[in-house]
């Protein structure tokens, strides 16, 4: 486990070899830290990489090739090490490849590519899904990404917001207390394209926005004022921080996958969301921060 670091004029970033996972992203002329610290009193993570699943299975167990393998929540890639392919001075590339252990619980050959590159206070997080395989291979990915909020001395969470931009709603999927989708949606009423972190807005755990709302996600300060942004093109993402703990930080979470439905009792290849690449072919995606 080793911690490697990017920097330019104006920010630097931080990122663990196990998980590849973001570690820190500071504004250089302030020294503002933007990510939250990984404290395990309210959650010991900071960004991890949910891969091969994204959320939560069903009974903790999934189908797929005619049997069953048991998954916890958001996969195994977080809790790995991964292996350092090259580093610039603004771009750094780790990887992580199928093995034995992950064969045992997840019976597909990959090749899971995670990097960063920066550019003026832009860090862009870019995955990479190869299949070495002979079979198509079925997964999901997604961000998890934790930022400080409030991120003001004297200010608390609930004086501050989410600015979904150009929007004037957003509907979530409502999760269930054993952590599944359900079929009630919940639908929030923006002002200005935001909306207040108030002290009961993840009392039904994360804001599940789906079918690609708005491709943007911002936390602002209690003036309003945006100070960290996720630019993404994925199809839908989570707002989330732990409910009823007062944690100070909240995750924007770009998914490429989603957990079960509470009455899903399909397979792997059946689930929602999910993403196939063929034999010798990569799927790629990316999203963007911008802090100021």
């Amino acid at each position: 486990m080793s911690v490697y670091e990017l920097k330019n004029s104006i920010i630097s970033v931080k990122i663990d070899s196990h998980g590849a996972e973001l570690k820190s992203l500071k504004k250089l002329d302030t020294g503002t830290e933007y990510m939250w610290c990984g404290d395990a009193k309210y959650w010991g993570r900071t960004s991890p990489v949910l891969f091969p699943f994204v959320g939560g299975v069903r009974n903790r167990e999934y189908r797929t090739k005619g049997r069953a393998y048991t998954m916890t929540q958001h996969g195994f890639a977080r809790d790995m090490d991964f292996t350092l392919l090259s580093q610039t001075d603004d771009e750094i590339w780790f990887e992580l490849r199928s093995s034995e252990e992950t064969l045992e619980k997840y019976p597909y050959k990959f090749i899971l590519k995670l990097g960063y590159r920066i550019e003026g206070s832009k860090t862009e997080v870019l995955w990479q899904v190869e299949n070495p395989g002979t079979e198509v291979l079925h997964f999901s990915i997604g961000g998890h990404p934790a930022f400080n909020c409030p991120i003001e001395p004297d200010t608390k969470q609930n004086e501050c917001f989410v600015d979904f931009g150009d929007t004037t709603e957003v509907v979530s999927t409502r999760i269930s207390e054993n952590g599944l989708a359900t079929n009630f949606m919940d639908v929030y009423g923006l002002t200005d394209g935001k909306l207040a972190l108030r002290d009961n807005l993840f009392e039904h755990d994360a804001l599940v926005i789906e079918n690609s709302q708005t491709n943007t996600a911002a936390l602002c300060r209690k003036d309003g004022t945006r100070y960290v942004t996720v630019t993404m093109e994925a199809p839908l993402f989570g707002i989330w921080s732990p409910p009823g703990k007062q944690a100070p930080f909240v995750c924007i979470e770009p998914w490429y996958g989603r957990c079960d439905s509470e009455d899903f009792e399909g397979t792997l290849e059946e689930r929602k969301w999910g993403n196939q690449v063929a034999p010798g072919e990569t799927w790629k995606a990316s999203y963007q921060i911008e802090v100021g």
